[in-house]
């Protein structure tokens, strides 16, 4: 029996079900987190061998002694994952430490963390990116702010979703960002007039694509963040072409194997100097997990599948088992707390409640990327998921 140890099980929730499907294959399951064991869903407990309580996972000693004492007690570790962005280089560290090698390990970090390092990568895929810099002090920060215009788009080289990243559109606003910047080395890139399309995909040891999705994200992420406002996004029916081919293409040339990704381009929405042309797509950022939130239940939703067994058979036996049904337009909206909507939640069910496959209250631990309450509703239409959006959308502001 394979022994796999699964990092933090219990968040986001719906993880508990990679964890009955690797058992369903035959896999022990191993279980590493901080919340206690009589906490958990009875359904997680169920679909692990044993759980290792840390007092906290940021615990670097804990963890280790943790994976070591799976280790002692069932032989040697085959698989260690946490399918999670925060915990991406302590997996690595830990695969390391303990010559795992069915996943990458610290040497093969940087291009897979650091957007930097991302850029070259996606560069040998054939696919331009935004130019960049690398910010050290007010004054290269102008400089490269000035050759390239006005806005410009500064986050860290090595963060997690859209946290401390913003626009910055005059020299004031370069030097606010100097004088309150922590000390995360931060990336520098011109601004880019497009919307974000992901290719997404459960890749097998060879390199091949089991499974493929995508969304679109017309409302920027760094926006949602940083403006309060309302989280919008959609898995599409069909992948276009053109991003199927850069999602192949970048898969080859990051070197992915056995994994989740979710890949991020950008789709340019005019003629941009430098970079291309309208409807070319960019590279952007590189995520070598799942897409975050409850994106893995939309991809079931989305094709009638189950992207959860199709992942664990990967890991198993190398192929899908899994067949895909009907596809839709899968569509997420999630609205902020204290907004006067023209619509509540009793209209919306009453509209939409036969064309939803979702809906309840965000966990406060992702609220602030994908609001407060949530709906998510599949659709056979591009035309009718807009006029669900503009339903949910409407206030007696606008």
């Amino acid at each position: 029996m394979k022994n796999f140890v699964f990092i933090s099980p219990n968040f986001p929730l719906t993880y508990w079900k990679f964890c009955r499907e690797l058992k369903n294959n035959g896999m022990r399951v191993l279980g590493i987190g901080d919340c206690p064991y009589d906490d958990l869903l009875q359904e997680l407990k169920d679909s692990m061998h044993e759980y290792y309580k840390v007092s906290s996972l940021e615990n670097n000693d804990e963890v280790f002694k943790a994976v070591a004492f799976f280790s002692f007690k069932y032989g040697k570790i085959d698989w260690l994952e946490s399918n999670n962005e925060y915990w991406l280089m302590r997996d690595a560290w830990l695969r390391t430490e303990f010559n795992i090698t069915t996943g990458p390990k610290l040497d093969e970090m940087d291009k897979i963390k650091f957007k930097s390092a991302m850029k070259e990568y996606y560069h040998k895929a054939g696919l331009p990116t935004a130019r960049y810099h690398l910010v050290e002090g007010l004054e290269d920060a102008l400089e490269f702010a000035h050759m390239v215009g006005y806005p410009v788009v500064v986050k860290p080289d090595n963060g997690v979703g859209a946290n401390n990243t913003y626009k910055l559109k005059s020299d004031e606003d370069v030097q606010w960002f100097i004088d309150t910047k922590d000390d995360n080395v931060y990336i520098m890139e011109e601004f880019v007039n497009g919307y974000v399309q992901t290719y997404d995909g459960i890749v097998d040891s060879q390199g091949n694509v089991l499974f493929e999705s995508g969304n679109i994200t017309p409302l920027s992420l760094m926006d949602i963040v940083n403006g309060g406002g309302d989280s919008v996004y959609y898995l599409v029916k069909e992948i276009p072409e053109k991003v199927r081919q850069a999602g192949l293409a970048t898969i080859k040339s990051f070197g992915v194997k056995s994994r989740f990704v979710h890949l991020e381009f950008f789709i340019l929405n005019e003629d941009q100097e430098g970079l291309g042309k309208k409807g070319d797509v960019l590279g952007l950022e590189v995520n070598m997990r799942p897409a975050g939130g409850y994106t893995p239940e939309m991809y079931n939703y989305s094709q009638q599948t189950d992207v959860y067994k199709i992942w664990a058979d990967m890991i198993a036996f190398d192929y899908n088992t899994k067949s895909i049904g009907q596809r839709f337009w899968t569509a997420f909206y999630s609205r902020r707390d204290g907004k006067q909507y023209k619509f509540d939640d009793y209209e919306i069910m009453s509209r939409y409640g036969h064309k939803l496959v979702m809906w309840g209250r965000i966990p406060e631990a992702l609220s602030g990327a994908m609001a407060n309450q949530m709906y998510v509703g599949n659709f056979d239409t591009e035309e009718e998921m807009f006029a669900f959006y503009a339903d949910m959308a409407a206030t007696y502001e606008n």
